[in-house]
């Protein structure tokens, strides 16, 4: 039954002219917690919610952060499916130390597994534009949007808004029916001073601002645009102490070429040459257990998903509450703000509750009025899927799961 309704959908996809679909704008403004509209009272989010559908919460994929949850929202996969497992990892396969700042890494097409909403676009002639997302600006044509743009922040946010209307004025066959559109706001204030912090105040409202403008640029197309707005994750708030911090440090001897170590801030991944290595390192860790959790990757939590070959063969996880450093004490502490307050993610949502983000849809395909439960990330793939009439792959997500949020 199902190879027949995939063959149905297959056929249908392509028999009827992409143009004639419906148009999805997939928003993400970086770190905006699920409560912040709650909390800020921003007006034009909540005319948006009011006129169209929203979640509880989106449950970030594990680990809760920017690089693995935008990648995983675009592939319905899990990070641990998609290779994308952290802002920063090692790949053996490459022998190389990946990171969202190393530019010619970022758009090596290698480190990208699953089929992203743009490809999938591509492969059954439809357009696609990006004006920014993790993943959309690889090196091979084949697997980038139609139109995009360079990650570059410094681009005038309200340029990026007025470039997604450009694009819905296009001629019809060169019209982008699926556009993503990313802005790093309030991420960058939630971490500088905390989610609770005015700054982080004047961020929500200043993403409210540009929402209120994409949404009366849709409008004045007059064209069946969905627009779907998410956050990857959302931010806890932590003092700036000494006792807040865990000094890697001085857990691990750091000379040793042996360790291979990527922090992460909230998780610590540790790859070995040697089982001997591992294990002696380990036993060593758990000796000194204090505000965090040693686990072998054996042990990591099914639910993760977390069993690519890029993922830690030790991890030290932070507790909640508590936050992982290299460098010394001592440079900490002549360095630090001390007293202030800073926002922290990465943690694992199923015990944090911090970590949740956003979903909240309007449009012709959207059932206005619609709520639902929180739920993962990876679900909002098949659900544009749908929208746009494109043939699913084999994804985590599930249909099911925001079909009450769907209208024909």
């Amino acid at each position: 039954m199902r190879n027949y309704l995939f063959a149905a959908t297959l056929l249908f996809s392509l028999s009827a002219p992409a143009q004639e679909k419906p148009y999805v704008i997939l928003v993400s403004f970086d770190g905006f917690r699920y409560d912040y509209v709650a909390k800020y009272n921003p007006p034009n989010f909540k005319k948006f919610i009011a006129n169209g559908a929203q979640a509880e919460a989106i449950i970030p994929s594990f680990p809760s952060k920017t690089f693995p949850n935008h990648y995983a929202i675009v592939t319905g996969l899990n990070p641990g499916n998609h290779g994308l497992v952290d802002n920063s990892f090692y790949d053996r396969a490459s022998n190389q130390f990946y990171g969202m700042r190393k530019k010619e890494l970022v758009v090596d097409p290698q480190y990208y597994g699953g089929v992203p909403l743009w490809e999938l676009a591509k492969r059954n002639n439809m357009k696609s534009a990006s004006f920014f997302w993790v993943g959309s600006e690889l090196s091979d044509e084949q697997r980038r949007p139609d139109y995009y743009f360079p990650f570059d922040d410094t681009v005038d946010p309200r340029k990026r808004v007025q470039q997604v209307i450009d694009w819905l004025k296009l001629p019809a066959k060169d019209r982008p029916h699926m556009i993503t559109l990313y802005f790093s706001f309030p991420d960058h204030e939630g971490h500088d001073f905390g989610p609770n912090a005015i700054e982080t105040q004047h961020a929500v409202l200043r993403a409210d601002s540009l929402l209120g403008e994409l949404m009366a640029g849709v409008k004045a197309t007059r064209l069946p645009v969905n627009v779907i707005v998410v956050s990857d994750h959302g931010m806890k708030e932590l003092s700036v102490a000494e006792e807040t911090f865990i000094f890697v440090d001085e857990l691990i001897n750091r000379k040793d070429r042996t360790i291979k170590l990527v922090n992460g801030g909230t998780q610590t991944h540790l790859y070995f040459d040697s089982q001997h290595k591992k294990d002696s390192v380990f036993a060593l860790l758990k000796q000194q257990e204090k505000n965090f959790t040693v686990l072998k990757k054996e042990d990591y939590p099914a639910q993760w998903h977390y069993t690519h070959a890029r993922v830690g063969d030790v991890m030290i996880l932070a507790q909640p509450g508590f936050y992982i450093r290299e460098g010394t004490r001592e440079r900490f502490l002549s360095q630090a703000k001390l007293g202030t307050k800073m926002g922290v993610h990465g943690y694992d949502p199923a015990t944090e509750r911090d970590m949740y983000g956003i979903f909240y849809a309007q449009g012709p395909n959207i059932n206005k009025g619609s709520k639902v439960n929180a739920f993962q990330n990876i679900h909002v793939y098949p659900l544009i899927a749908k929208i746009l009439g494109l043939p699913l792959p084999i994804i985590d997500g599930k249909e099911e799961v925001l079909m009450g949020v769907y209208r024909r």
